[in-house]
């Protein structure tokens, strides 16, 4: 009996999935880390909204910071703004896309009261 063979052949049907696995791993990796980017600049922007920024100056303010983040504020009513942040992730792992669309969309809001 050859052993050899055999060990090879288990080895060729396990590869694809180690190899998604681990792609998988990565590409879900970088969605929470830009996830927690997102919510630290979101920090920041709250940060300048409060200290009666313009919403052209704290969207000059991410630009200079070179972040591919996109701004967006809302009215809801005379009450409240909510601000979002948004950011592309392109997502490399082949099949994944099954599960999340491509390019993978994560957003960040806020709601502030006006004072």
């Amino acid at each position: 009996m050859n052993k050899k063979g055999q060990a090879l052949v288990e080895f060729v049907i396990i590869l694809p999935i180690f190899i998604f696995m681990l792609l998988a791993i990565i590409d879900i990796g970088k969605m929470i880390y830009f996830q927690n980017e997102l919510e630290s600049e979101m920090s920041n922007v709250v940060e300048m909204y409060k200290n009666k920024k313009s919403y052209q100056d704290i969207e000059n303010e991410l630009k200079l910071n070179e972040n591919d983040f996109e701004l967006e504020m809302k009215n809801e009513n005379n009450e409240t703004v909510t601000l979002y942040l948004k950011r592309n992730l392109e997502i490399v792992t082949p099949g994944l896309s099954l599960l999340f669309p491509n390019p993978y969309q994560i957003t960040v809001s806020r709601v502030l009261n006006y004072e």
